[in-house]
């Protein structure tokens, strides 16, 4: 499958750079939060700050990957099924949820940041995809 779009669509080219460009409010928000959780680098130990940064991380990836697949989906022209859907979530996720898993065991008992940093970045992804579309619906 070729990332083209159709002659003479206005669909957007899918490509990776482009997702990177499109999301940097939230890159931004993203690098901020990995800054910040290394503050807690002060109480004496690394670990909990950088599993709160790999949380975030991984949180930011999870999204990126998000965003690239729907722009995918959307710059192909056809309609996803359900199964589809469904399908690419619980592949994503369950890569997700296995990769964090395994880091908050290995530096348990503050790996336990990684479900943290992932449970903060998601809220704040999720607010940030909120707002402008509870906007959107205040104008029409």
């Amino acid at each position: 499958m070729t990332n083209a779009t159709p002659e003479g669509s206005d669909l957007p080219q899918a490509s990776i750079g482009r997702v990177i460009v499109d999301q940097r409010k939230i890159e931004l928000i993203a690098l901020g939060l990995m800054i910040f959780s290394l503050w807690f680098y002060q109480l004496g130990s690394w670990v909990l700050p950088g599993c709160l940064a790999a949380g975030i991380l991984l949180g930011l990836l999870n999204h990126l990957a998000t965003e690239y697949w729907l722009l995918k989906v959307i710059s192909s022209g056809r309609t996803p099924t359900r199964a589809e859907l469904t399908r690419a979530t619980i592949v994503r996720l369950s890569i997700l949820a296995v990769v964090a898993v395994a880091i908050a065991a290995l530096f348990w008992p503050d790996g336990i940041g990684v479900l943290l940093g992932l449970a903060i970045f998601r809220l704040i992804a999720l607010v940030m995809t909120t707002l402008p579309l509870l906007k959107e619906l205040k104008h029409q």
